[in-house]
């Protein structure tokens, strides 16, 4: 069988799906030498309060006169660590698991030491990763020569992985030009978030696409169990790596 794998840009502690797509390929690419986009997943996500779904926004430099990519964008400050974590604590300090990741979240942010967003969310994620047991294989599109257009640059990318299989997210197939991939001889799937299972969650109703913080702090180590790939025991290969 072939290597799978996704193609990404970072996002800010990333939701639960994220994560069962980096536990279900074979090489996980952040996808970061492409243009940032505003208001957008790359440097805020959602948890649960008591008021409803609120905004953990990374307060970031963006020239206005000049597009710059992902990996070109810094932050302002690292004042938003401190509001993040006091935040992150005050609500979930009824969760069933708070005492559980309390010191595992204070060690994450207090560890950000980074300048440019992506570095940030590089960390987050792959110590996340960790805690789920998930054992990912990292790489940068920013270490390729990539040619070719939207589409063209990603199946030159999945080229010179030697991928035969590309998993994308659900919102990708309004843009992906598939004729391509299959002129490459790579199979495009789309990851299917539907049927995911509820777990006890502060505040309801129910909200699953929220930060994976918060499926952490009501189910801790018990995680896994409320994901789609399986995890602890390192992640689903399709082939080779």
């Amino acid at each position: 069988m072939g290597k799978k794998v996704a193609i990404f840009q970072s996002n800010y502690i990333p939701w639960k799906g994220y994560f069962d797509i980096i536990n279900m390929v074979d090489e996980f690419v952040f996808y970061d030498d492409v243009q940032y986009t505003k208001r957008d997943w790359r440097n805020r996500n959602l948890i649960k309060t008591a008021a409803g779904p609120h905004w953990l926004t990374i307060p970031v430099l963006v020239k206005k006169k000049f597009a710059q990519t992902v990996m070109e964008v810094k932050v302002n400050g690292m004042d938003w660590k401190r509001k993040h974590l006091k935040t992150i604590l005050l609500n979930y300090r009824k969760a069933p698991c708070f005492a559980e990741l309390k010191d595992f979240i204070e060690d994450l942010y207090e560890s950000i030491n980074f300048s440019y967003l992506c570095e940030i969310n590089y960390f987050l994620i792959k110590k996340i990763c960790a805690f789920l047991g998930i054992d990912a294989v990292f790489r940068y599109s920013k270490d390729f020569d990539l040619t070719g257009g939207r589409t063209g640059r990603v199946v030159d990318l999945c080229r010179q992985l030697n991928a035969s299989h590309l998993l994308n997210g659900p919102a990708a197939k309004v843009h992906m030009d598939e004729n391509l991939f299959r002129e490459a001889g790579i199979e495009v799937s789309y990851m299917d978030y539907s049927g995911y299972p509820e777990y006890p969650q502060l505040f309801p109703p129910f909200e699953h696409k929220v930060s994976i913080l918060d499926l952490l702090f009501n189910t801790g180590k018990n995680a896994p169990d409320f994901m789609k790939s399986p995890h602890g025991v390192g992640p689903v290969r399709t082939g080779g790596r």
